[in-house]
């Protein structure tokens, strides 16, 4: 039997810890570094709401953990602040689109957003048309400006269509008393290029790109947080740099470089450290990468989870080539389009084209669950090898989840 005594009067004493939730990315600071500029132009674009104009709406954009949503917060509070000690109604409501059972379709949208605003509809029943109804009847009980921020929008968009999003910039034409502004946040750099033109237009009347921190700042950002989150002289001369270089090595995420600093002090901690050394940053990287990896594959779309099966099954296929020296058969992308062809006639899924299987594969590819390597087959022409990029410790543990969001 395990002696559990020893373990909790371990962590009983808390040797590296003060306050770890300054370092959780829900935690909201006082002071936003290295956002200054990106500040200063959200509140010029939104500013003219403070005296009941509807301002322009507004498309901000940039990778994961550029400091989009913190930024865009800060300025509500503020404007929320300042509208309180004036005549403007003013009404800002926030939603997250990648939230389940909240943003997975149309109704539910406006349903949360309904309940924001004050009103109940019930969470399925009703014909769409009835909820915008509603929706726009409790936006015109009073005259009120209404801005809706509507972050990780990329998501929704990609789970409905962007026809809900159209239906939301033309509102304004329906309302007499009051008036509706859009805020947009997407880490998808390319996701103005998949909406129709005419969201497009409607949407991106302003846009805000974030650019990436640099290691310095990203050095600047855990300083700060470091101050408060870690008892004094815990951590050793580098680390908090090594996390920093990690980070921006990555995409310049400030997410990623506070969850590596975390991670590493919780890691210190299990192991009954008294300070946090580069070997637990190094411990800390390779768990967040294996993470990371089970969340891509858990929110994939089907039909990518489907494509990603079909190399998992052909990865473990032993080789059929006596002289090759592997004892895996290589695998193309023809043989992959062939197996999930299989898989879709024998669970009645919908076939995507061979071209589009190429997209997904390639999209896997960056992602890095797969290694897909170009190779010229002579008058054939050429084709990609693929090699299966997931480590061995969570193989299993991916194919399940594949197995049960497939339905196999």
């Amino acid at each position: 039997m395990v002696e559990l005594k020893n373990i909790f009067d371990a962590f009983s004493e808390n040797k590296i810890f003060d306050n770890k939730s300054v370092l959780h990315d829900s935690y909201f600071p006082e002071i936003i570094q290295h956002r200054d500029k990106e500040i200063s132009q959200i509140a010029s674009i939104l500013a003219p709401a403070l005296r009941g104009e509807r301002p322009s709406n507004l498309f901000m954009y940039g990778l994961t953990g550029t400091g989009k949503t913190m930024s865009m917060q800060y300025v509500k509070d503020e404007m929320l602040k300042r509208a309180k000690n004036s005549d403007v109604n003013l009404k800002i409501e926030y939603l997250n689109c990648k939230l389940k059972k909240v943003a997975d379709t149309e109704y539910r949208i406006l349903a949360e957003l309904i309940k924001k605003l004050g009103g109940e509809v019930s969470s399925t029943g009703l014909p769409t048309d009835q909820v915008y109804n509603k929706f726009i009847e409790i936006i015109e009980k009073d005259k009120q400006l209404v801005i809706l921020i509507l972050d990780e929008i990329d998501q929704a968009v990609k789970k409905i269509s962007d026809n809900f999003l159209y239906s939301l910039t033309r509102l304004n034409s329906e309302l007499s008393k009051s008036q509706i502004g859009i805020v947009g946040i997407s880490n998808d750099l390319k996701f103005l290029d998949m909406l129709d033109s005419r969201v497009r237009s409607s949407l991106r009347e302003e846009e805000l790109t974030f650019p990436t921190y640099n290691a310095v700042q990203l050095t600047d950002i855990l300083n700060k947080r470091a101050e408060n989150a870690f008892k004094k002289e815990v951590i050793e001369e580098g680390v908090i740099s090594k996390c920093a270089a990690y980070a921006a090595r990555e995409h310049g995420d400030a997410r990623r470089a506070l969850d590596l600093l975390r991670i590493s002090g919780e890691l210190a901690e299990r192991e009954g450290a008294d300070s946090v050394s580069f070997k637990h940053v190094d411990m800390a990287n390779e768990k967040i990468d294996k993470d990371k990896m089970i969340e891509i594959i858990k929110s994939a779309p089907k039909q990518l989870q489907l494509v990603l099966y079909s190399i998992i099954m052909l990865s473990e296929k032993p080789a059929k080539n006596l002289f090759s020296d592997s004892d895996k058969n290589p695998i193309f992308t023809g043989d992959i389009y062939y197996l999930y062809g299989q898989l879709c006639a024998k669970n009645k899924m919908e076939m995507l084209t061979q071209r589009r299987i190429g997209d997904l594969i390639a999209q896997a590819d960056m992602s890095g669950l797969i290694n897909a390597h170009v190779i010229s087959k002579g008058r054939h022409g050429r084709t990609r090898e693929i090699t299966l990029s997931i480590p061995k410790q969570i193989l299993d543990k991916s194919r399940e989840i594949l197995k049960e969001n497939l339905g196999f």
